[in-house]
């Protein structure tokens, strides 16, 4: 039952309150306070592996992250609500969430403690001061810095049209190269991407001369060159991405969710939601029926399992 209303809430989207009424539509009185008491009984069951999985994530060599705004109920607040956070941070293997009250630095600073390896983001100021430190590498999102140019283009047409089509050329290569090794990637990168970049760093120096600062042509500009070293990052390691996809996918899930269910009731609710959610999307990552997964996973905690590490998603089999 819980695996099944964890899956039906976090995998499908359907609030408490339309599970309630599905329920007493067959009969069955159960209230969505009851149901709200399971899941954060639920997310404390699955504690335990939700930290064994985070220490495999800060053991990668990349992560990447991305955020998205929550509403959450607050009585302290006028308006009975305020803006929460919920990050994510992504590998090849796992995929974690993680709630925040705020966009403040300090959750991914809090996070992140430990990490050493590449992180892949948006130019969000408050990964600044993990950088800053120098264990921490960034690689920014070319993605981002593209969709500034279809921005441009109404206004510019002609010379935003050129820096996507450049763009587009490094986008091809990297489809080309989808199947290759981390090794074989970043040799083909060297060898086509890097020419590339540079004759758009020539572009892009000519036109800031001519361009108008504030206009959205111009305002593209100065974005990519801004973060033109991190946006050439990915063609140093060939286990990064051009751009940050990877976790803003992991976040549309999230956002349809939001749409339904539309604020998180309180702190703890953010963060049961963030460690359901988390086994949810790394099941996914892995082709794994989640209420499967969460069937067996709860059964094996609730006796006692003692072998955490064959329970995560990337390495759990039916029937274990």
């Amino acid at each position: 039952m819980l695996a099944y209303v964890a899956t039906s809430k976090f995998a499908d989207h359907l609030p408490l309150n339309r599970l309630e009424g599905i329920f007493r539509r067959d009969g069955a009185e159960i209230s969505r306070s009851t149901m709200c008491d399971w899941m954060a009984f639920t997310a404390d069951l699955l504690e335990p592996l939700y930290s064994m999985m985070k220490e495999k994530i800060l053991q990668s060599d990349v992560i990447w992250t991305d955020d998205t705004p929550v509403k959450m109920q607050d009585r302290q607040d006028p308006r009975n609500m305020r803006t929460a956070r919920v990050w994510v941070y992504a590998t090849s293997s796992h995929t974690l969430f993680d709630f925040t009250e705020s966009r403040k630095r300090d959750g991914p600073v809090s996070f992140l403690e430990g990490f050493d390896g590449y992180l892949q983001a948006d130019a969000f100021a408050g990964y600044d001061c993990i950088y800053a430190g120098g264990r921490v590498r960034e690689a920014a999102c070319m993605a981002h810095a593209r969709r500034k140019y279809f921005d441009a283009l109404k206004s510019n047409s002609t010379s935003a049209a050129k820096a996507l089509k450049l763009i587009q050329e490094l986008y091809a290569i990297e489809k080309s190269i989808a199947w290759l090794s981390d090794e074989e990637k970043q040799v083909v990168r060297q060898r086509d991407s890097v020419p590339l970049l540079n004759d758009f760093k020539i572009w892009l120096d000519e036109q800031k001369l001519v361009t108008l600062p504030k206009s959205p042509l111009g305002k593209a500009i100065a974005y990519t060159l801004n973060n033109w070293s991190a946006l050439n990052t990915f063609t140093s390691y060939g286990a990064l991405s051009i751009d940050n996809n990877r976790s803003e996918r992991a976040l549309r899930g999230m956002a349809v969710g939001r749409k339904n269910w539309l604020f998180m009731g309180s702190s703890k609710g953010g963060k049961t939601a963030a460690i359901i959610t988390s086994f949810i999307a790394t099941c996914k990552q892995h082709d794994v029926n989640p209420r499967a997964y969460l069937e067996d996973v709860l059964t094996k905690l609730t006796a006692g399992e003692e072998n955490l590490e064959r329970l995560l998603p990337d390495v759990w089999q039916p029937c274990s």
